[in-house]
């Protein structure tokens, strides 16, 4: 008589990410990036009362020429919150990642758009206070002369600081260290800084650099802010540079959650 046996095997599963964005899953992941920040002063600080202690030193700087404030004041505050966005969002989500923390939340049924969505929602959310702040201390503190309605500009400011927020989302995930977040700023941040039209009107460049300029999200930002100087009513132009300003913020939150990935130390 010939016996047979039968194993069996059990294998378990995990659960795969939904595709599909969540509204509940969204704020729980905002949530927690808020909570986590809450008991950070020093990231708070820095997102929220450095670009106006910049934009103070600034107004100082030429206080003899308050029409040189005027000029460059506009297109400094929607570049400051830009900068200290990315640095923070860069270096807090790359310590999620070398932390486990991000690699545990992969394992959950969380979708990648739901996790990029939290963070993005929970700096939004930080964005809003420092461009709300960053504003209403040039215009109605440091007396930043502008034509157009104060809300316009931060308007601007807040695209700024969200479109900063999604570049440090996007290039944390190619960086290894904290200190390779900081590298990413002159390759990613300062030629946006000098093409821009900050230093010299973009049509006086080089006409190569000119052209390099206009595919710069940045360009559109100091061009938003030279329309609400200039102009007493919101202008087509305007509507066009804070469009392209939101629609990149858009696509780098797209490619972030395109190039989010699992890391195994």
């Amino acid at each position: 008589m010939s016996t047979t046996t039968t194993t069996s095997a059990t294998t378990t599963i995990a659960p795969a990410p939904t595709s599909a964005l969540s509204a509940s899953r969204t704020t729980a992941t905002a949530a927690r990036v808020l909570r986590q920040l809450r008991h950070d002063p020093r990231t708070i600080a820095l997102m929220i009362l450095v670009p106006c202690v910049m934009l103070f030193l600034l107004r100082y700087v030429f206080d003899g020429s308050p029409r040189t404030f005027d000029s460059i004041g506009a297109s400094l505050l929607g570049i400051f919150p830009l900068i200290t966005m990315f640095l923070v969002t860069s270096i807090a989500t790359l310590r999620e990642r070398t932390s486990g923390t991000l690699e545990r939340l992969l394992a959950m049924p969380l979708g990648k758009g739901d996790l990029i969505a939290g963070y993005a929602l929970a700096f939004g959310t930080l964005a809003i206070i420092q461009s709300a702040l960053a504003t209403g201390l040039a215009v109605w503190f440091l007396g930043l002369d502008v034509t157009g309605s104060p809300w316009l500009l931060l308007l601007v400011a807040l695209l700024d600081a969200l479109l900063g927020t999604a570049l440090g989302l996007f290039v944390s995930a190619f960086a290894a260290s904290e200190f390779q977040a900081v590298q990413f700023m002159p390759a990613v941040i300062f030629p946006q800084l000098l093409l821009c039209g900050l230093f010299t009107p973009r049509s006086n460049m080089h006409p190569a650099l000119e052209a390099v300029s206009d595919v710069l999200p940045m360009s559109y930002a100091v061009d938003g802010m030279n329309e609400v100087l200039k102009h007493t009513d919101m202008t087509a132009t305007f509507v066009r540079d804070a469009l392209i300003v939101a629609g990149c913020a858009l696509l780098v939150l797209c490619l972030g959650a395109a190039t989010l990935r699992r890391r195994t130390a």
